[in-house]
């Protein structure tokens, strides 16, 4: 598993393929291997790299105080100035749509083109106002105490639904439940993330070119979210993928990754 140290920190990352970059950053609960359905067709086009976010599998949480969005979003910049490739196509989910968000507002002379898969977050007044989840935090603290008492299965449970509707644990994949079990302790850290909310100002200075995507299937925060950016990044297209929640890319990945790949070729 090849690894980029970055400030201090070896970041695990999976590839595939050869070309033009394309750096993929999993959400809450994640790593690398949440990405194992688009290695191959992306793979085939361009040289794909899937990053562990610091902490997350193949490393593990520990008392620090830097599982936050400024060090994800610091370590995803280092991570692509360190491979030396020059401008990236950058994709987030979730959380770490989030994540690609800031890289591209604070650095956005390393990305070439950027994928917003259902970014996580809330909206600030000039955007809407409340938080598009209604008791988002309480949720995650909900679920990381949990975990923090041992009851890992428990919080994992509450996570899904909030993300994903009733049923959503039962639903996923085996493959997907032991992704999820491997980075339980994470969230231990993220409810401390330190998260701002998305401000219109920031959504307009934002002019790459922008994809945006939704599951056709997915919990109603995450489309408010997609509107408020849709209405306000200057080079942003928007696309919905059905058969497919939360969890865009493992739900339906053949229509994820050709809806990808398309906007790519695009540019």
């Amino acid at each position: 598993m090849p690894t980029l140290t970055v400030d201090g920190y070896p970041l695990a990352y999976a590839e595939a393929g050869s070309g033009q970059p394309v750096v993929m950053i999993h959400g809450t609960l994640g790593d690398q291997r949440s990405w194992s359905g688009q290695m191959a067709g992306f793979g085939a086009k361009y040289h794909a790299m899937a990053v562990s976010l610091r902490h997350c599998w193949p490393g593990k949480w520990e008392d620090g105080g830097d599982f936050t969005i400024a060090r994800h979003t610091a370590d995803i910049a280092d991570f692509i100035r360190g491979l030396g490739l020059g401008k990236v196509r950058l994709i987030g989910h979730s959380r770490g749509g989030h994540i690609a968000f800031r890289v591209a507002q604070h650095h956005s002379e390393l990305i070439e083109d950027l994928v917003l898969l259902e970014p996580g977050g809330e909206l600030d007044e000039s955007l809407g106002g409340a938080p598009p989840a209604g008791k988002q935090g309480t949720a995650f603290a909900k679920a990381a105490a949990l975990i923090a008492e041992g009851k890992v299965e428990e919080g994992l449970t509450v996570v899904a639904e909030h993300t994903g509707g009733p049923g959503a644990w039962e639903k996923r994949s085996e493959a997907r439940k032991a992704v999820n079990r491997d980075n339980a302790t994470t969230l231990l850290g993220q409810i401390n993330e330190q998260r701002s909310p998305y401000a219109r100002a920031e959504a307009e200075g934002i002019r790459t070119r922008t994809l945006l995507v939704g599951g056709g299937q997915s919990q109603p925060q995450f489309g408010r979210i997609l509107d408020a950016l849709e209405a306000h990044m200057p080079n942003a297209r928007r696309v919905t993928i059905a058969r497919a929640a939360h969890s865009v890319q493992a739900d339906n990945p053949a229509d994820f990754n050709a809806a990808v790949l398309a906007f790519f070729a695009a540019g």
